[in-house]
């Protein structure tokens, strides 16, 4: 769907957060999700800005979730508006933060103590509660329930589309030549309560290296002082756009 397909005002602001700002449209099924160029990591605890990243972040989740539609992966996204802002449905995000992972790092290489880089023999599902107060604790089935987060069949369903998400995932980047290292996911419920994914997918959470060289692509950038932040996130943006 285009841009000119859709007649959409922007509103009032609903919520910002780190990285985004969603704001209400005259539509009431729809809201605007602006990409911001604030950079936050450790929970908050170091902040920036990256020069370009919202513009880059709208870019590359744009294409990415406009190609997930066309394969049968149903998510928020309705249309890119402008260089920052995306049009999506109206959900309520489900307080789980989805973490998949396929190659070892960060707090996992931390936690089992096992090497950075390692391949895992099958994709890891991790499941945190989504509350930046609290440091988004991990939490798993048992909590889900007793605390009402989610449904026994809408976790059977987000699981089983994170795994399938994955799996699209790694063959889309291999295809453009990274590696899918692991990556975050959250989901959304439509009023009718369809479950949909959400947010973004962007070099904010994903770990993405290139194939070659092993050059980190993502946000680990920032984290790490590597440098060439912005650099990194363009040149994820020219691979996704040119993807076939």
């Amino acid at each position: 769907m285009s841009d000119t397909d859709i007649t959409v005002r922007k509103t009032e602001k609903l919520y910002e957060g780190k990285a985004k700002i969603l704001y209400a449209t005259n539509r009431p099924d729809l809201l605007i999700q602006h990409f911001k160029d604030d950079a936050t990591a450790f929970n908050g605890q170091k902040k920036g800005v990256i020069a370009h990243k919202g513009a880059l972040n709208n870019a590359i989740s744009s294409g990415i979730f406009e190609r997930m539609e066309k394969e049968g992966i149903h998510t928020h996204f309705v249309a890119r508006m402008g260089e920052r802002d995306m049009l999506v449905r109206k959900v309520a995000i489900i307080p789980i933060e989805v973490v998949v992972r396929n190659i070892v790092a960060g707090s996992l290489a931390k936690r089992l103590g096992k090497p950075t880089g390692m391949n895992l023999s099958t994709p890891v599902l991790e499941f945190y509660y989504k509350d930046d107060k609290l440091g988004d604790p991990m939490i798993n089935d048992y909590h889900i329930r007793a605390f009402g987060l989610a449904t026994d069949e809408e976790m059977a369903h987000i699981s089983g589309e994170a795994l399938r998400i994955n799996q699209w995932l790694i063959n889309f980047f291999d295809s453009v030549g990274v590696q899918l290292v692991d990556y975050k996911l959250e989901f959304g419920r439509t009023e009718e309560g369809t479950v949909l994914l959400a947010d973004e997918i962007s070099p904010d959470g994903c770990r993405l290296w290139d194939k070659q060289s092993g050059e980190i692509m993502d946000k680990d950038r920032f984290r790490q002082d590597l440098g060439r932040i912005t650099e990194a996130y363009e040149e994820m943006a020219r691979r996704v756009s040119g993807a076939r």
